[in-house]
C-alpha cells in the first residue's frame, strides 16, 4: 500500500485529537461536580475550543503551504502534550478552559494540514471520498476511546474526587508516540510548495473569493448546521444520561460510547459504498433515519422510572436507542467536505481545508451552547429534540449544494 506510512501518522495525529476534543462532554459533566459551575457556564468550554479553532483556522489556512503541513502537525502535538502535562498540577475551572483552547488551536493545525495532506496521497476524487471516511471513522475510534479512558478515571462513589484529571498523563504519552512517529516520517509537499509564492496579503484574499463563491458559500453554511447538530448532542450526551436518565456518572459517560462507536461504523461503512452509489441519495436517506430516530427514542426517555440503575443491563431502553443517530448522521460530514475538496485543484486544499475548519468550529460552539441554555431552561428533552431543526436544514441544503456542485462542474 502506498503512502501507508503517511497515512498511519494521519490516522493517530487524529486519534489524539479525537480524545481531547469529545472529551469535552465528558469535562462538561465532571467540572459541574468538581467547580460547582453551572450547565450554562460549562457549555463555554466548547466556545473555548471551538472559537480557538476558528481563529487559529482562519491565521494560517492561507499559511499553511508556507508553514508546511509537517511542521504545523508537529507544533500541535507538542501543544497538546504540555497542556495534558498541565491539567492534574493545577486542577481548576481555568485550566480546563486553557487545556481546551490549546487543544482547539492544536486542532486546527492539524485538521488543515491533515485535509491538504489528503490530496497529496489520494489519486482520485473516489479515493478522496473513500480514506476521508475511513480517516473520519478511526477519529470516531477515538472518541470511543475516550469514553472508556475516562470513565475508568472517575470515581462514583465520590463525585466531587479530582482522580479523573490522572487520565491526561496517559493523553500526553499518546500524545508523544504520535509526535515522534510523524517526525520519523517524511512527507513531500514540494508539489504545493512551489505554489506558495504570492504575499499572504494575497493568499487571504484568494481565500476569501473562495469562501464567497456561491457553491463554497452555500457548502460552508452546511458544514455549519451539521457539527451544530452533531456537538449539541455529543457534548451533552453524558449529562442527559446522567440527569435525565438517571445513570450513575462513569456508566454516563461509558454509554455515551454508544454514539462513537455507531459514528464510526457509520463512517467505516461509508467508505466501503461511497465509491458505489451516490453520496446525495445516502445522505438523504440518513437524514430521514435520523428524524425517525429521534422521535422514537425521546418519548420513550420520558418513561425512565427512577430505578437505581448499576450498569449495562439495566439501563433505559432509551440509553441504547438515541446514540443509534450517530450511524446515519455518520456520512454526512465527510461526503461533503471530500465533495468539495476532490472538486478543487490542489493549490485551494488549505484555505478550503482552513474554511471547513473555522465553520466547522463556529457550528460547533453554536451547537452546544444552544444546546446548554436549552437543557437548563426547557429540561434535556426539548433540547434533544432540537435536533430535528438543524435535520430538516440539512435535508434542504445539502440539496441544493448537490445541485449548484454540479452547475459548477458541468
Amino acid at each position: 500500500m502506498t503512502h501507508w506510512r503517511i497515512k498511519l501518522s494521519l490516522f493517530l495525529n487524529y486519534f489524539v485529537f479525537a480524545i481531547l476534543l469529545n472529551s469535552v462532554g465528558t469535562v462538561i459533566l465532571q467540572v459541574q461536580n468538581n467547580y460547582g459551575v453551572s450547565s450554562s457556564s460549562a457549555s463555554i468550554l466548547e466556545a473555548f475550543k471551538d472559537l480557538t479553532i476558528a481563529i487559529v483556522s482562519f491565521v494560517v489556512a492561507s499559511y499553511i503551504t508556507r508553514i508546511g503541513y509537517k511542521r504545523a502537525m508537529l507544533a500541535a502535538l507538542a501543544l497538546v502534550a504540555l497542556a495534558c502535562l498541565l491539567m492534574p498540577q493545577v486542577p481548576a475551572f481555568w485550566t480546563t478552559k486553557l487545556l481546551f483552547a490549546a487543544t482547539g488551536a492544536g486542532f486546527a493545525l492539524i485538521k488543515v494540514s491533515i485535509f491538504a495532506t489528503i490530496g497529496l496521497i489520494t489519486k482520485d476524487s473516489n479515493e478522496h471520498a473513500s480514506f476521508m471516511n475511513f480517516l473520519e471513522s478511526f477519529f470516531m475510534v477515538g472518541v470511543l476511546s475516550g469514553y472508556f479512558l475516562f470513565s475508568a478515571f472517575v470515581d462514583d462513589t465520590n463525585p466531587q474526587s479530582t482522580a479523573w484529571l490522572t487520565v491526561y498523563y496517559v493523553l500526553a504519552g499518546i500524545a508523544l508516540v504520535a509526535f515522534l512517529l510523524l517526525l520519523s516520517t517524511p512527507i513531500d509537499e514540494s508539489s504545493v510548495q512551489h505554489e506558495a509564492t504570492k504575499s499572504l496579503a494575497d493568499d487571504l484574499g484568494d481565500m476569501f473569493r473562495l469562501a464567497i463563491t456561491p457553491v463554497v458559500l452555500v457548502f460552508v453554511i452546511t458544514a455549519f448546521v451539521y457539527v451544530l447538530m452533531e456537538q449539541g448532542i455529543m457534548s451533552w450526551l453524558p449529562t442527559f444520561n446522567s440527569k435525565i436518565l438517571r445513570l450513575p456518572t462513569s456508566l454516563s459517560i461509558e454509554m455515551a460510547s454508544i454514539l462513537a462507536a455507531s459514528t464510526a461504523l457509520g463512517r467505516f461503512l461509508a467508505g466501503l459504498v461511497l465509491g458505489r452509489i451516490s453520496w446525495y441519495w445516502l445522505l438523504m436517506v440518513c437524514l430521514m433515519v435520523s428524524a425517525g430516530l429521534v422521535l422514537l427514542a425521546l418519548p420513550l426517555a420520558s418513561s425512565v422510572d427512577g430505578r437505581a440503575v448499576t450498569g449495562w443491563g439495566d439501563a433505559p431502553i432509551a440509553a441504547f436507542i438515541f446514540p443509534l443517530i450517530g450511524l446515519f448522521i455518520a456520512p454526512i460530514y465527510p461526503a461533503i467536505n471530500s465533495a468539495i475538496l476532490s472538486s478543487l485543484p490542489l493549490r485551494q486544499h488549505g484555505p478550503m481545508a482552513g474554511l471547513i475548519v473555522i465553520f466547522s468550529a463556529l457550528g460547533g460552539t453554536t451547537g452546544s451552547i444552544i444546546t446548554g441554555h436549552i437543557f437548563e431552561a426547557y429540561g434535556g428533552q426539548t433540547a434533544f429534540y432540537f435536533s430535528l431543526v438543524p435535520i430538516i436544514l440539512l435535508l434542504i441544503l445539502i440539496t441544493i449544494f448537490s445541485q449548484m456542485k454540479k452547475r459548477v462542474l458541468a
